[in-house]
């Protein structure tokens, strides 16, 4: 399955997210985390957020032209699963 893929400048903050409400099936979003591969770069995470009913956010600043990172959004639920959600960004001037 390809991941779903965005461009963004690398003088552009951004906010991006993800929609668990539906793989959720009633269970809650207890913990959120955002981990960007590859790691050291100048792309970065800042005011991650997360509603208990399906809804995770972060927002990224940065990137080095050219670059292409992976950004991964993980959770915990009230019933102890946990699973990923990744998407690739492209850092272009625009």
């Amino acid at each position: 399955m390809a991941l779903e893929a965005f461009t963004k400048d690398p003088n552009a903050i951004l906010d991006y997210g993800c929609d668990w409400t539906a793989w959720l099936a009633g269970d809650t979003i207890t913990a959120s985390s955002w981990a960007i591969t590859p790691t050291g770069g100048t792309l970065t995470t800042s005011l991650p957020t997360f509603a208990p009913t399906g809804t995770t956010t972060v927002w990224l600043t940065g990137g080095a032209v050219g670059e292409r990172y992976t950004v991964t959004n993980h959770i915990t639920t009230t019933a102890g699963r946990q699973n990923d959600r990744s998407f690739t960004l492209d850092i272009v001037e625009q």
